[in-house]
C-alpha cells in the first residue's frame, strides 16, 4: 500500500506517516472529548455548567491537538519557531477581525463585561446573551418593532471585536434592576394635587417591596462596583407642559418586568382616575379663544 501510493500519488513514506498520525490522533482525542462529555459532564444537573464545561473541553481538545499536530509535521519546536513568527506576522495583517474577535473572546471570559444570560445593548442592539464563541456571541434581541423591552425572536450574532469598539450596557450585571419614568398629563382645569396623590399612593404599594430588595442588593454590588443611590424610594415629580400639568412617576423596577410594572400601574391608574370626575387626561387640542365668550372686558 505504501509503495503503490508513492507511486501513483507521490507520496514518501514519512509524508504517509504524518498523515496516518494525524488522522488517529484527532479520532483518539474526538473519542475522548465524546467520552467526557457523555459520562462526566452530561451527569450535570445544571444547564449553564453543563455547557460551559462542554465549550471549555472543546476549546482545550483543540488546542491540545494544535501542538500535537504541530510536533508532527514541523518536528522541533526550535526549529518551528522561525516558521511560527514568519506565519504569525502573516496572520496579523490578514486576518485581523479574527484575532480581534479571538482576543475580545479571551477579555469576555476573563474580565466578564457581561455572562450568559445578561440583558445588555451594544452598538444599538438590546437582547439577552444566550451563547459566546470564540469569534462572536449571540443575543435574542429585544425592543426593536416590539414595545417595551419585550422579546422579538430574532438571534443576533455579534463580532466579539465589538466590546473594542462600542460601549456596552448591562442591564443585569450585579445589579437587577432600573429606573422607569411614566409619565402622565392632566388637563389644567384638573385637580392636580389630588391626581398626583393618587399616583403617589399608587406607585408607593406597587414599588415599595423592590425598593428593599434593590437596596439589600446595591449593598452587595458595591463591593465590586462604585454603586451608591442615596434614595431608593419611588417618587412623583411636578412639571407644566404645553397641553397640561405632567405627573412623571419615577421607581425602581426589575430589568426584565418594566412593561408588567407598566401594565400593572397603569390599569391601577386609570381605575382611579375613573372615580374622580375632577381628573381628565390631557392630550393636544386646538382652542379658539373670544374674549366675549370667555367672560373678558373687550378693548376700548
Amino acid at each position: 500500500m505504501s509503495e503503490h501510493l508513492e507511486k501513483y500519488f507521490g507520496l514518501s513514506p514519512e509524508l504517509q506517516w504524518k498523515i496516518t498520525l494525524t488522522l488517529m490522533i484527532i479520532a483518539i482525542l474526538w473519542l475522548i472529548q465524546k467520552l467526557i462529555i457523555n459520562f462526566l459532564i452530561g451527569n450535570l444537573e445544571d444547564l449553564k455548567q453543563r455547557y460551559k464545561w462542554k465549550k471549555f473541553s472543546l476549546y482545550l481538545t483543540v488546542l491540545f491537538g494544535s501542538i500535537i499536530l504541530i510536533r508532527v509535521w514541523f518536528g522541533v519546536f526550535d526549529n518551528f519557531g522561525t516558521f511560527l513568527g514568519l506565519f504569525s506576522a502573516g496572520l496579523a495583517i490578514a486576518l485581523k477581525d479574527p484575532i480581534v474577535n479571538i482576543v475580545g473572546w479571551l477579555f469576555i471570559l476573563i474580565r466578564q463585561p457581561f455572562k450568559l444570560s445578561d440583558r445588555i445593548e451594544i452598538n444599538g442592539i438590546k437582547g439577552d446573551v444566550i451563547d459566546i464563541r470564540i469569534f462572536q456571541f449571540s443575543v435574542i434581541e429585544i425592543g426593536n418593532w416590539v414595545d417595551s423591552d419585550q422579546s422579538t425572536g430574532r438571534i443576533i450574532h455579534l463580532p466579539n471585536g465589538y466590546i473594542f469598539s462600542f460601549p456596552q450596557a448591562n442591564y443585569t450585571a450585579g445589579f437587577e434592576y432600573i429606573w422607569n419614568e411614566i409619565p402622565v398629563l392632566v388637563t389644567f382645569e384638573s385637580n392636580w394635587k389630588k391626581a398626583k396623590q393618587i399616583l403617589t399612593e399608587i406607585i408607593n404599594n406597587s414599588a415599595e417591596k423592590l425598593s428593599e430588595q434593590a437596596e439589600r442588593q446595591i449593598k452587595e454590588t458595591a463591593k465590586k462596583f462604585l454603586i451608591f443611590y442615596s434614595k431608593l424610594t419611588p417618587i412623583v415629580y411636578t412639571s407644566v407642559k404645553d397641553s397640561g400639568v405632567l405627573l412623571t412617576r419615577r421607581y425602581i423596577c426589575h430589568a426584565r418586568s418594566r412593561r408588567g410594572s407598566e401594565e400593572e400601574i397603569w390599569e391601577k391608574i386609570l381605575n382611579r382616575f375613573d372615580e374622580n370626575e375632577d381628573i381628565d387626561f390631557a392630550y393636544p387640542t386646538t382652542r379658539f379663544y373670544d374674549n366675549l365668550t370667555e367672560g373678558k372686558q373687550p378693548n376700548k
